[in-house]
């Protein structure tokens, strides 16, 4: 298809490593490289060109939705690069946002996910929880975990996200990935299916709502290992949404679930590495026995102190870990 914007992106991506590509009717292509953004004034974004893009992407059918809704999210590939799109209307007309998909199925050892999470991948139940703000490393973390477990172990693996990003060929699992949009409605209606497809392992992209997340935690508690993700910036302040997701009446009862089957939250960042390039930044919470009590009696302001004093366990705060990267030269300036 004769459109400058796959041009664009096909010699971008193989010039430079960059994580997002913006295209904003009448604005020039602008990108974001090792967190900051770049503009190119000489390539300015036309409407039509991405129109011809969502037209040729969506098809007749999608297309249609997305001019009633004004946002949709896809997957596109540009010559053996896959992108996460997103597109939706501005008042100056169509925009969209790509993300650049590292196809290639990343290795839990090069990622430097702390200890502790390398010991949760060994369990046979409960719920271990990702989250961190969007572009933060999630998928990719999330993607390392399950192919540990498919190198390691002999499962019954299904994943539910939105779009797939990683394509994992089974090793030692068996693996269905399932695409909401594409293969299944919503991540509920997935999940419910896939309680019903004798798993051992399931990943949910994203916890989004009521349903998704009560099903999650009963799954978690009826002998599933359930990973999922969330937008937020710690375990207190994740502890704390997955409740607020549950009716007043039913919190008491939520309290208790997640206290039995959280195995553990891993909140992350990514922070510019000295000399270039990116490095993740991990806090980990571990459900021991006293941080399960403080779920259940509802004292979830408690837990960072668990986490000071939880070393052995495997637990570390943001600030403690942000703190050993700058002492070993690693990032240039402590985050305000």
């Amino acid at each position: 298809m004769e459109n400058p914007i796959y041009g664009l992106l096909d010699q971008l991506t193989k010039e430079s490593r960059i994580s997002d590509f913006h295209l904003r009717a009448g604005e020039p292509l602008a990108v974001r490289a090792s967190g900051d953004i770049i503009t190119y004034p000489e390539h300015i974004i036309e409407q039509d060109m991405l129109d011809q893009v969502f037209r040729h992407e969506l098809g007749e059918k999608g297309y249609k939705e997305f001019c009633e809704k004004n946002d949709v999210d896809f997957a596109i590939m540009v010559g053996e690069q896959r992108f996460r799109a997103n597109g939706y209307r501005t008042m100056h007309g169509w925009a969209m946002v790509l993300r650049t998909i590292v196809t290639e199925v990343p290795n839990i050892d090069q990622l430097g996910l702390p200890p502790a999470v390398h010991k949760i991948l060994t369990e046979k139940s409960g719920l271990v929880l990702v989250t961190g703000q969007t572009g933060s490393g999630k998928s990719t973390s999330l993607a390392a975990m399950i192919n540990k477990i498919n190198r390691e172990r002999a499962e019954n693996i299904i994943t539910i996200e939105d779009p797939v990003e990683f394509v994992h060929t089974p090793i030692k699992s068996i693996i269905s990935q399932r695409e909401v949009g594409r293969d299944t409605k919503s991540f509920a209606s997935a999940l419910k299916g896939a309680l019903r497809q004798d798993p051992d392992i399931i990943l949910l992209g994203e916890l989004r709502d009521y349903e998704t997340v009560s099903m999650a935690l009963t799954a978690a508690e009826t002998g599933h290992l359930v990973f999922g993700t969330l937008h937020t910036s710690g375990a207190p302040e994740t502890i704390n949404r997955i409740i607020d997701v549950f009716p007043a009446e039913e919190q008491a009862q939520a309290r208790s679930q997640l206290s039995q089957s959280l195995q553990l939250v891993m909140t992350q960042q990514l922070l510019k590495r000295k000399g270039g390039g990116r490095i993740g930044a991990f806090e980990v919470m571990v459900c021991v026995p006293a941080v399960r009590n403080l779920i259940r009696e509802n004292k979830i302001v408690q837990i960072n102190t668990s986490m000071q004093t939880g070393a052995q366990f495997g637990m570390i705060t943001m600030d403690k870990y942000i703190e050993e990267l700058h002492k070993q030269n690693l990032i240039d300036d402590l985050p305000e």
